[in-house]
């Protein structure tokens, strides 16, 4: 069994929770010395994961010099702290050290995949991204999950998935670490603009549409970044796709039922919480542009974010686009 650190109380605790039950030496960190505290009083995440036990066998600190003794490290943090957070690691972590980033989305000042950011910051570590459909209420419970596991090194893919994977925890490698990142990033924001859809009440059709439709985009602009297509067909893209636009764990699908009846996107995300969606849609759109990849729902999603458009303005410009083929690369050679 391995020492595992895991950074970042949220998803991170469902994480723990899940490698504490299956033998691993495990500690759990959060900067905020108040959350620590609260968990430790209730036994629980009573705010992010009500109902999930966390066990006293699981070590619980605002100190990051454990992570020096860890066999492995995950980052479990939203995007806009991963690079702060490795920073603070940089002075600790062991030469050789595995860091799995198992959040999604990206950098928000620079736009980069949060693996580059931890190859930048933590030259000395293994980096490896872990995504795919995986909800922290259900990992915390142990409903049977299939991930998948990307690194530019296969071997640290494959030590990743021999260490972590368990009888409710499959994990899969990928040497595609674009796709798999993209796959995981961009999602938030099709799930985002599928809650849109269920706050208009815009109907199954529309939604399974949107969803086809968006999957596409996604894999355009991963394509043109130095993905590839079968990727996007994978946990990473398909899976985590259905899986955040169908359900209520996702906060980016919560977040964009509000702002589909009529709540600015600026409150919705107020009243959800962290919603990874709002910040990768201003991030995809701005690579998008740059790149000249045409991307119309993260387009008119970020509008409606940022621009002040509406719900329903927003549906009545992506129907009223120009007709076309759907197979665009067979046809034309377009990616």
């Amino acid at each position: 069994m391995a020492r595992i650190f895991v950074a970042g109380c949220g998803w991170g605790t469902a994480l723990a929770v899940l490698f504490d039950h299956y033998g691993h030496q495990t500690t759990l960190w959060s900067p905020f010395r108040e959350e620590i505290d609260h968990i430790l009083r209730d036994g629980e995440h009573k705010k992010l994961l009500p109902g999930i036990p966390v066990p006293p066998t699981i070590s619980l600190t605002d100190d990051l010099s454990p992570a020096a003794q860890a066999d492995l490290v995950v980052l479990a943090v939203p995007s806009f702290a991963v690079a702060e957070t490795a920073r603070k690691l940089a002075a600790l972590l062991r030469p050789g050290t595995p860091v799995v980033n198992a959040g999604k989305g990206l950098e928000p000042a620079t736009h980069e995949r949060l693996s580059v950011v931890l190859q930048q910051t933590l030259p000395q570590a293994r980096v490896a991204v872990l995504s795919g459909p995986s909800h922290a209420e259900e990992v915390g419970r142990f409903v049977p999950t299939s991930v998948v596991c990307a690194a530019t090194d296969p071997a640290v893919a494959e030590e990743v998935q021999q260490t972590l994977s368990c009888r409710v925890f499959r994990i899969y490698v990928n040497d595609d670490v674009i796709g798999v990142e993209l796959g995981g990033a961009l999602k938030n924001i099709i799930a985002l603009a599928a809650g849109i859809c269920d706050g208009m009440n815009a109907g199954d059709n529309t939604k399974a549409a949107l969803m086809t439709r968006g999957l596409a985009e996604i894999a355009r602009l991963g394509i043109r970044m130095g993905a590839r297509e079968a990727t996007f067909a994978g946990l990473s893209g398909m899976g985590d796709l259905i899986v955040t636009c169908g359900s209520m764990h996702s906060r980016n699908r919560r977040a964009g039922i509000l702002i589909g009846q009529g709540v600015s996107a600026e409150q919705a995300v107020q009243h959800v919480g962290t919603v990874e969606g709002y910040h990768a849609v201003k991030a995809a759109y701005e690579v998008s542009q740059t790149l000249g990849v045409e991307m119309p729902i993260t387009e008119q999603c970020y509008a409606i974010c940022y621009q002040g458009l509406s719900a329903q303005q927003g549906l009545q410009r992506l129907l009223a686009r120009p007709n076309r083929p759907e197979r665009e690369s067979a046809l034309w050679g377009n990616t």
